[in-house]
Parts: structure tokens; sequence; C-alpha cells
């Protein structure tokens, strides 16, 4: 059932699995987001939002090492040298590749709950060209 207020519709994107102040939704334009009373859209698409777990697991698998920044350390990372990840389109949440580094930026949460703190990064280093190229 679609909610929202006019002339904007959101669909509920799945069941709730655990306690959250926020729903998946799907948006008006097959944005893939979070909802709790303001919208933050965090992929382009369902496929973008798809793409981007695949690539989270992959880069779990294969990092030597993962360090994750949270709040203003976040807006401090220098992504010189570094390219987006075209197949996530990500809006609020992106993709970053580099040489031998994959970098998630979550910035949804923080957005639909006015919670700075909340900004998180995730830096996957140590990957061959295997790892930054390829999805296995």
């Amino acid at each position: 059932m679609p909610e929202g207020p006019d002339p904007d519709w959101y669909f509920g994107a799945g069941d709730q699995r655990t306690a959250l102040p926020y729903a998946f939704m799907i948006g008006p334009g097959g944005e893939f987001g979070l909802h709790a009373g303001d919208w933050a859209p965090l992929h382009a698409s369902i496929e973008g939002w798809v793409e981007a777990l695949a690539l989270a697991d992959h880069a779990r698998r294969c990092a030597r090492t993962t360090t994750t920044l949270t709040g203003d350390a976040v807006d401090d990372l220098d992504l010189d040298g570094f390219e987006p990840v075209p197949e996530v389109a990500g809006l609020a949440d992106t993709w970053w590749r580099g040489t031998d580094s994959l970098i998630a930026i979550y910035r949804g949460e923080a957005e639909v709950m006015n919670a700075p703190q909340c900004r998180t990064a995730t830096i996957y280093a140590g990957l061959n060209e295997w790892g930054i190229h390829r999805l296995g």
C-alpha cells in the first residue's frame, strides 16, 4: 500500500526485521531510500541498492583491512584518486574505487534522522585487481 503526502507516494520495500526508527521505501521516481517523516533517497534505483549490497559483501570478503570512520571524520576523507562506482547509483550512500581500495560512504541514515554523528564511511583496503574490478 503506498504511503506519503500528496503529490509524492512511497512504497514499502519489505517488512522490518529489527526495530528501526525509519522504514525502507521505494520513492516516487524508483529510488530506494529511508523514510521517517522525512525522505532520504539512498540509491537512484532498486538495482543500485542491490549492487551496493553485493559490493559490500564482496569488499568484506576480499579486503585485507577494514577501517570505519564516523561523524565529522567522514567529511575529512580525501577522495582524490578515487572514482565513483556508478553501478550503485549512489545518492546519499555512495561507493568509491581507488587503486587498491573501495570506500563506502553512508549519509542516508544521518540525513533522515537529522543526526550528523551517524555518518559512516567504511574503507576496504588491500584489494588486488580482482578485488577492485570483479565481483565473485
